[in-house]
């Protein structure tokens, strides 16, 4: 099978005007090493806390912020620990007594709160609650009273740090 003259004359053409494609590295190379920068300065100081979008959480203006630990969702209908669903908080409000029962059964699990969590002693243990704000204190108690039952030493609440407020004689104006 003969190649015809169009075909050919196309083929030279296309090895004669061929430019030598290159690829220059280093823009690249500056670029990645300024977002590797930026997100090891920024991501230090960012602590993530799992959410969801039934719970609002409210707002502070502590300064310390938080540690890795076990978090307790309170959302207002129902109770998670590690993202799994515990119980209601309708039969929270329900059960007698002041303890949540399937929340200490859950704390006591090591495979849902860590084996890392369980191995510490009882005053280093850490829980998270995140609760929504609209949430009743009776059931915020109960949960708070059954985690230092399930021996966890330090609980915290979760917070959005809110700006500071401007002090009296603060603000100058110019």
């Amino acid at each position: 099978m003969s190649i015809s003259s169009r075909a050919l004359r196309m083929a030279q053409h296309h090895v004669r005007n061929r430019a030598d494609a290159s690829l220059n590295l280093i823009p690249l190379i500056d670029i990645l090493s300024v977002m590797v920068a930026f997100l090891l300065v920024y991501s230090t100081e960012v602590e993530i806390i799992q959410n969801t979008k039934g719970i609002e959480i409210p707002q502070s203006i502590a300064q310390t912020s938080p540690r890795h630990s076990v978090v307790v969702m309170v959302t207002r209908n129902d109770l998670f620990v590690q993202g799994e669903f515990i119980a209601t908080v309708a039969d929270i409000k329900a059960a007698p007594g002041a303890l949540v029962e399937p929340l200490r059964a859950a704390l006591k699990r090591p495979l849902l709160v860590g084996l890392d969590v369980t191995d510490r002693d009882v005053a280093q243990r850490e829980i998270t609650i995140m609760a929504d704000k609209a949430l009743p204190y009776e059931v915020l108690k109960r949960v708070m009273a059954t985690c230092t039952d399930a021996d966890y030493g330090r609980i915290s609440l979760a917070v959005i740090q809110k700006e500071k407020p401007v002090a009296p004689g603060q603000f100058k104006p110019v």
